[in-house]
């Protein structure tokens, strides 16, 4: 029987569960574990995205908030050099498993590159999920010089459902990156372990993110919003959830993915328009190598959300195209500055959409800091609900919403006199959860609105609400066979 000797579980049933599970009868946990070493337990939540979205990548302030459903990890230390990984599935008794060599982290007493380490990953789609998780020893080895002189088995059960734009993603690699540190005496910061997460994502996933979800599970208070400029991460006191207002998340039933092509186009086609509103500043631009440059920027430092909407209407906007295919545009400019996305020259890129996104929901999202401040009035909420109805036209012009989303989006602003103000499709959008402002205590109303959107779907929603501490505030939990 193991027990808690370090840490404390702060009342969270979720955890209490997972020790529960480690001293179950359940044979792919029994098996998996050595009870005579001590066992770490990590907790890193999901999030809400109550606005910022996937401004992240051009430097904009965001506002998320970590939820209750959350991933825990538990990492035993071995004698041999293996990784060994169980993943239980949440809807079943069924898990999903993956073994590698410590050894396998390098090639010829050298870390290997990242492009070889994810097509170890890829090779097989079915242990694609493992490149979160084992992941995590790369990038620490690579980036840091980490050493691990022994293996470890590792434990993972999550309860924030995929591909519904909460951040399973990055709950699971913060949670497993918390773990292996504490287990390895690795001593790093809660920002640098949210960077390295998402180097993991970035390379060895392949999924173009930016920074905002890491930052936020790590970081994340509870009922409290995240406030960071990502610049790269910037990171401000967080903004308590005034008294009056509650958000919601409702599941539009439509399976979100950053690794999409919808995502990464429209990320591709805000680099590019920050490439070309460079070159009409006059900025010079030098390639580092094929599709990729950098500017000599003093006037907005290399971030697209510093342009002001002013400076763009007077300056920019005229000039920007529309549309532009990749092979004109690496022809005209050589290169975006974004290292972790690739020009297809036969596709053709939305620029002004995905360039108007990033600079106008930079300045939305400020607004919506600064109307926190008072939320006392009915003038005051239906101004914030404008901002994320505006949000949510703008990620509709990017192509990054559904008609389940756009649904759950209209039939908010028609219970605006029942106490429901706003709106707006979350994180990457295509798909996922529509994020909505109401007064204090309107559940009632918010599952009026589920029952009605399932009505004309079909599709019964998940509701999220409650909020929980992120990774950092957990800390970690050491259990002991006593």
């Amino acid at each position: 029987m193991y027990k808690i000797i370090e840490g404390d579980s702060l009342g969270l049933a979720d955890v209490t569960s997972f020790v529960d599970l480690i001293n179950g009868s359940r044979t792919q946990v029994r098996d998996l574990f050595d009870a005579g070493s001590d066992i770490i337990v990590t907790r890193a939540p999901g999030r809400l995205d109550v606005m910022g979205g996937i401004a992240d990548y051009s430097g904009s302030l965001v506002m998320p908030m970590p939820i209750a459903e959350a991933t825990l990890a538990a990492i035993q230390l071995t004698r041999n050099r293996r990784i060994r990984i169980v993943s239980l599935h949440s809807d079943s008794n069924r898990s999903s498993k993956f073994e590698m060599d410590i050894d396998d982290l390098e090639r010829d007493g050298e870390p290997r590159e990242y492009e070889a380490m994810r097509e170890f990953f890829v090779s097989d789609r079915a242990n694609r999920w493992a490149s979160y998780v084992a992941g995590v020893f790369y990038v620490l080895h690579r980036e840091l010089g980490a050493k691990f002189p022994t293996g470890a088995n590792i434990l993972i059960s999550s309860l924030v459902p995929v591909g519904k734009g909460v951040s399973s993603s990055a709950a699971l690699e913060v949670a497993v990156m918390k773990a292996v540190c504490e287990a390895y005496g690795i001593r790093i910061e809660p920002v640098q372990l949210a960077m390295l997460c998402q180097r993991v994502e970035n390379q060895i996933v392949g999924a173009a993110c930016g920074l905002m979800d890491q930052v936020a599970v790590t970081c994340g208070v509870k009922n409290s919003l995240i406030s960071m400029v990502c610049q790269p991460a910037d990171i401000r006191d967080p903004v308590a959830i005034p008294d009056e207002i509650e958000f919601w998340g409702v599941d539009s039933g439509v399976r979100h993915s950053v690794a999409g092509s919808d995502y990464s186009s429209v990320r591709i086609g805000s680099f590019m328009g920050y490439r070309i509103i460079a070159g009409l500043a006059g900025m010079t631009a030098t390639k580092i190598k094929d599709g990729l440059v950098s500017i000599h920027d003093d006037r907005w430092n290399g971030y697209l959300a510093n342009v002001s909407p002013e400076e763009f209407e007077n300056e920019f906007s005229a000039s920007l195209p529309d549309s532009i295919s990749g092979r004109e545009f690496l022809k005209k400019y050589v290169g975006t500055t974004d290292a972790v996305t690739s020009i297809k020259p036969a596709r053709e890129y939305a620029v002004r959409a995905p360039t108007e996104h990033a600079i106008y929901e930079s300045s939305r999202v400020q607004a919506f800091s600064e109307l926190l401040d008072d939320t006392s009035n009915v003038e005051s909420l239906d101004r914030l609900g404008e901002l994320m109805y505006s949000s949510h036209t703008s990620y509709k012009a990017c192509g990054l919403t559904e008609v389940r989303t756009d649904r759950i989006v209209e039939l908010a602003r028609t219970f605006r006199d029942r106490g429901l103000f706003g709106a707006r499709i979350t994180g990457g959008g295509s798909g996922g959860t529509v994020l909505i402002l109401a007064k204090k205590d309107r559940r009632d109303t918010v599952e009026l609105l589920a029952e009605r959107f399932r009505a004309k779907s079909g599709y019964a929603p998940y509701i999220f609400h409650e909020s929980t501490p992120g990774c950092t505030t957990f800390g970690h939990l050491r259990l002991r066979s006593q």
